[in-house]
């Protein structure tokens, strides 16, 4: 494949490169160990082309795959490929496979099936394996047969091929979390963590000195459980709270609260039992509103968007958006929330990046963009930053919420 010029790009998951000539993009390569690798890489590939700035055409399509690697809609369909030397097979894998949509994927079978050719999965195997123009032609988003993640020729194999798959939110075969005490969560979390060393080289050096991600789900019975322990435990002490939930438990003995009971129970047992007249108001209209269906069942919290259960949740007395994020990290093990507004995060970013004051969330947002979809791993990391930071005695903890 010849070119007359390449450069190089920054992206969500590395230094990136392109090349084009007088027919279009001519090359796409990913990142390898560093960026003198990728650019010897791509001299390699593109011995007459010269590293130069981009003409405009070219340019569109490096800004349009930085957006897809930010997990932004990015369309592709548009940049136009030289495939002049491309073997006619290749260029037929390559067509179809540029019609997968992000957070989609085809099997290696399912492109020879549209080919016209059922018994060509492994030809079609070799042309992704051989294709030149990886992200516009999306070869991560094809799979081997009954969903393994097949094979993948860049820097990282796989675990580059599985980080460009979370990025668009595709759903690989990892069980989710379920509500009832199984602690899996629905992510990779040593993608995840490579992920954020990769997209962000601050918080990298955080994640060196805590160490791997250990964060563990708390499981609960139902959602009104866990949304009731967390109306106990709010602006209370772990231990006080952890001893006015077991006696709100301790008034149903034989089975644990549910919304019903905790709506037929009279208001002096639960008042008796610690609670303050606001608690039990909160209580006693998140019981309401679960059995009016408003507050979502395990089955059903599974499958809904996180910004739809912070919604809903936050329709009940004395539950907002913070509370609501908690349950979504803590008991659904929900790979992208950062929450903003909790101190503790706010906090753990200024000591990470030597900010004199605390960030405004909207500045917080913006910077945690880069760390999508791990935004939750990203966040248990601050947390760890503000109690190191504690522990050697540099800041007080003051209000960062348990982690």
């Amino acid at each position: 494949m010849t070119a007359s010029g390449f450069v190089l790009f920054d992206t969500a998951i590395g230094r990136c490169g392109i090349a084009w000539g007088e027919h279009g993009v001519a090359g796409v390569q990913l990142p390898e160990a560093g960026e003198a690798e990728t650019r010897a890489r791509m001299l390699h590939r593109f011995p007459a082309a010269g590293e130069t700035a981009p003409p405009p055409e070219v340019q569109k399509a490096v800004e349009r795959i930085v957006a897809l690697l930010r997990g932004e809609a990015g369309d592709l369909a548009e940049v136009t490929l030289d495939m002049n030397e491309v073997p006619a097979f290749h260029r037929r894998v390559y067509d179809v496979a540029r019609t997968i949509p992000p957070g989609k994927t085809l099997s290696y079978g399912d492109i020879a099936a549209r080919l016209g050719a059922p018994g060509a999965a492994r030809a079609v195997g070799q042309a992704l394996g051989r294709n030149p123009f990886p992200i516009v032609v999306p070869c991560h988003r094809v799979l081997a047969a009954g969903g393994k993640i097949g094979g993948f020729s860049a820097q990282g194999g796989v675990v580059t091929k599985r980080r460009m798959l979370a990025i668009e939110g595709t759903q690989m075969n990892v069980e989710k979390a379920r509500f009832d005490g199984d602690e899996a969560f629905g992510f990779d979390p040593s993608l995840a963590v490579a992920h954020l060393r990769a997209a962000d080289s601050v918080l990298g050096r955080v994640i060196d000195t805590v160490g791997p991600f250990r964060m563990r789900l708390r499981p609960a019975p139902s959602v009104f459980g866990a949304l009731a322990e967390a109306i106990v435990y709010q602006q209370l002490n772990g231990k006080a709270a952890a001893a006015i939930f077991a006696r709100v438990c301790a008034l149903f003995p034989r089975s644990k609260p549910t919304a019903a009971r905790l709506l037929r129970t009279p208001e002096d047992k639960l008042r008796g039992a610690g609670l303050s007249r606001s608690k039990l108001l909160s209580l006693r209209d998140l019981a309401q509103k679960a059995e009016d269906g408003v507050i979502p069942t395990v089955a059903e919290i599974r499958d809904m968007a996180d910004e739809t259960i912070i919604e809903r949740l936050s329709e009940v007395r004395g539950i907002g958006r913070w509370t609501a994020e908690m349950l979504l990290i803590f008991r659904l093990g929900r790979p992208d929330v950062l929450p903003v507004d909790d101190y503790g995060i706010r906090k753990g970013f200024a000591i990470t990046f030597d900010r004199p004051e605390l960030p405004p969330p909207k500045e917080l947002a913006a910077h945690g963009v880069r760390w999508a979809p791990y935004r939750t791993v990203a966040s248990w990391y601050l947390w760890r930053a503000v109690e190191r930071a504690t522990e050697r005695k540099v800041v007080p903890l003051g209000g960062a919420k348990e982690a």
